[in-house]
């Protein structure tokens, strides 16, 4: 499980298609201080297993469920990704409670300054998800805790803060990107015990 909050920009040194999947190398510090191989990391929100470490850099085999999902199979060398350890039973949750499954992929609209630094994130959504997304609650944007500032139809807005700007991929987007978004895990279950209650 993990809480949203990004802890370290990571770079794509490699991904390498492996038969059906894919080998995703990436190069990276903070989140290997304490990795073992097997250790879960959050790249874009995904969650995926490290099963191989090295000094500066771990790799992770993509299933073809997740190249399907997320926008990970976009991918290539040099790209900047959003990393995030697991969360420890003993630490605050800063975030909101993030699985690393990721649902879908929505469109980057735009964002737009705002001055001093303050952004104003638009994305669209797909319909099957947007459902579960409710104003001032939160969601996963490539792994990233955002809180939704406005809903019109199926676009869902942010305001972006300069530290969340300078700190995670976000600088590097541009209008028609895909995203990942993970939805209120909640929000699922309820619909789920409320449909069979009826």
């Amino acid at each position: 499980m993990f809480t949203g909050i990004i802890e370290e920009l990571g770079r794509v040194i490699s991904m390498d298609s492996a038969g059906t999947g894919a080998r995703l190398v990436v190069g990276c510090a903070n989140v290997l201080k304490d990795a073992t191989v097997g250790a879960s990391i959050a790249v874009n929100g995904t969650c995926l297993t490290a099963v191989e470490l090295a000094g500066d850099r771990f790799a992770a085999d993509l299933a073809p469920e997740t190249l399907a999902r997320t926008n990970l199979g976009n991918l290539r060398a040099g790209a900047a990704v959003n990393l995030e350890r697991p969360l420890r039973a003993n630490a605050r949750l800063d975030g909101h409670f993030v699985l690393g499954h990721v649902d879908g992929t929505a469109e980057l609209i735009s964002l737009e300054a705002l001055g001093n630094d303050n952004w104003w994130l638009r994305i669209r959504v797909p319909d099957d998800l947007s459902r579960y997304i409710v104003e001032k609650g939160s969601l996963a944007v490539d792994g990233m805790s955002l809180t939704v500032a406005e809903i019109k139809d199926a676009e869902v807005v942010f305001t972006i803060i300069p530290h969340t700007y300078r700190n995670t991929t976000l600088h590097g987007y541009q209008a028609g990107a895909r995203i990942n978004i993970e939805v209120d895990i909640l929000a699922k279950h309820l619909e789920k015990l409320t449909a069979r209650a009826t």
